[in-house]
């Protein structure tokens, strides 16, 4: 079978293809000329990896991710840096920059992405940085690099350049995955009718910051399902009407709702929480590092099911966190999770594989759980409609992901399958 990928492009079908157009551009487009990196370097020393351990397989693949809200004077500069760093790596993700600082996910050979990192440390900006590692499946989650300005690190309706993100005052208060998991037992133990009320008459709301298709495969305990499918269209404690039950924020005390909010690594509660604190919401808090660093010290401790990750791997039982660690030298195992959690978006039977595929179709693409079923019956399509679309990518066996349409679309064997 050809191993395909499948770009974040198409990965993502619920946002509004005009609205990511300039998303996925050409990372050159917006640069200028490289600029020589010793200006920005030359005085750093080289970089000494202290993320690795003695003995360990460098050449394996791993997957890492990080993020820093930080005041970068010259972005566009710093990313010519950077490329030229990368130059001669075997790097491939996302990695983007701009004046409130960066957002990186990329996978490589361990020891390349390591030694980007703990280059990207040497800088005193970014010293004290959560550097995230997680096993890849076989070989690069990401079918390319992409690294380049970006006026918004992460996509949000109206954008975030006009936002405090790089004001610690203006964001949620940090709560490391311990102190995170303290709350919950704490709200645990009180009448779910009392709606977290705790000894001192406060109240508790756990908040998903993430898709709704993120939460069906997996989410802590007690956490209601987002009502939004891409998280630019993200709207809680916005509402300006009287009565609005898809609004979790809505009729909240904001004085006296300690509110805490979780994502997959942090920076989508860090951002989103500078718009709630413009709302009124005075008592915020965050999962420092999102629910992968939860995972990794936590276990599955309050959590049910797997975490979803924007890249090929899609989808990550807890073990595979806590097994790693930050070295990150896990092994693949299966993406089962050790409690049943999802079900099929055609017939609703349980899923025991809490990984979502996209629709064979191209013109649909949607994401979604599938029992094996139905997934023979329709041939990867998500509905008998789609079933019978015109242009059709063929059922991809295991966990093999799609590649451009123009791959496909002059097979008339693809077309008849």
């Amino acid at each position: 079978a050809v191993h395909l990928h499948l770009h974040l492009h198409y990965l993502l079908r619920p946002c509004p293809p005009a609205r990511r157009a300039g998303l996925f551009s050409s990372p050159w487009r917006s640069l200028p000329p490289l600029l020589p990196p010793v200006r920005l370097r030359s005085s750093l020393p080289a970089p000494t990896s202290h993320l690795t351990a003695d003995g360990t397989d460098e050449s394996g693949f791993v997957v890492v991710t990080f993020y820093k809200l930080v005041p970068l004077e010259d972005p566009r500069a710093e990313v010519a840096a950077h490329l030229q760093f990368l130059q001669d790596m075997d790097i491939h993700g996302r990695i983007y920059m701009n004046q409130q600082g960066i957002n990186a996910q990329y996978s490589g050979p361990r020891k390349d992405a390591i030694a980007y990192a703990d280059w990207l440390r040497t800088d005193p900006r970014f010293s004290d940085i959560l550097v995230q590692i997680s096993p890849a499946l076989s070989g690069h989650a990401f079918p390319r690099l992409k690294l380049r300005y970006k006026q918004s690190l992460v996509q949000l309706e109206g954008g975030s350049c006009h936002l405090p993100l790089v004001e610690p005052s203006m964001r949620a208060s940090p709560l490391t995955p311990s102190e995170w998991r303290e709350k919950l037992e704490a709200r645990k133990r009180l009448d779910s009718e009392a709606a977290g009320d705790t000894s001192e008459g406060r109240k508790l709301l756990l908040l998903d910051v993430r898709n709704d298709y993120e939460w069906d495969i997996g989410h802590f305990e007690g956490a209601k399902r987002p009502n939004v499918d891409c998280f630019r269209s993200t709207s809680f404690g916005l509402s300006e009407q009287e009565m609005d039950s898809t609004d979790p924020l809505h009729g909240v005390d904001k004085e006296k709702t300690d509110i805490l909010m979780y994502c997959t690594g942090g920076i989508r509660c860090d951002v989103y929480s500078t718009i709630l604190r413009e709302k009124g919401f005075g008592n915020l808090y965050t999962l420092k590092g999102g629910v992968s660093n939860y995972l990794k010290s936590q276990g599955s401790a309050e959590w049910v099911g797997n975490l979803f990750v924007f890249d090929d791997r899609l989808s990550l039982p807890p073990a595979k966190f806590a097994e790693a660690g930050e070295e990150g030298c896990a092994d693949n195992g299966d993406l089962s999770s050790s409690r049943w959690l999802g079900r099929c978006y055609v017939c609703g039977s349980e899923v025991e594989e809490l990984r979502h595929r996209n629709c064979a179709s191209i013109d649909c693409n949607r994401l979604y759980l599938c029992c094996g079923g139905c997934l023979e019956e329709l041939r990867g399509c998500c509905c008998s409609e789609c079933r019978g679309a015109p242009r059709l990518r063929p059922l991809l066996p295991g966990h093999q992901r799609y590649d451009k349409w123009h791959l496909y679309r002059d097979d008339a064997s693809v077309i008849s399958s």
